[in-house]
């Protein structure tokens, strides 16, 4: 069974930056695509970004520029390395496995003005 924890989310003032880490337990963490979500207050979870097994990279159009996704299989873990962040960006960050269809419990993330 396939589990992800998210990590490093936090309060930062706009045009600061954050890194949020996911870490996956199990096997099958190099040979899956996993992608960053994101939930705001009275929103539907959008995607922000996703990559592939082979590191291959797709962003949303609102973080294009300003966000990137990348994973280290060696540590089984993911990050989005998150810069310029707007007041807009505040949510509770989710990271998935695109092969198992887990989440993980999310981390929060909130940008001040």
């Amino acid at each position: 069974q396939v589990r992800l924890v998210e990590s490093g989310g936090g309060l930062v003032q706009a045009g600061g930056s954050l890194r949020l880490s996911c870490v996956a337990s199990g096997s099958t963490f190099s040979i899956s695509a996993m992608a960053w979500d994101r939930q705001a207050p009275g929103k539907e979870r959008e995607l922000v970004a996703r990559i592939s097994s082979s590191s291959r990279t797709n962003y949303a159009d609102f973080v294009k520029g300003r966000f990137t996704i990348s994973r280290d299989n060696a540590k089984n873990t993911m990050y989005l390395e998150m810069n310029n962040l707007k007041p807009e960006d505040t949510a509770v960050y989710y990271c998935k496995s695109l092969l198992s269809g887990v989440w993980g419990q999310g981390t929060q993330v909130t940008v001040s003005s």
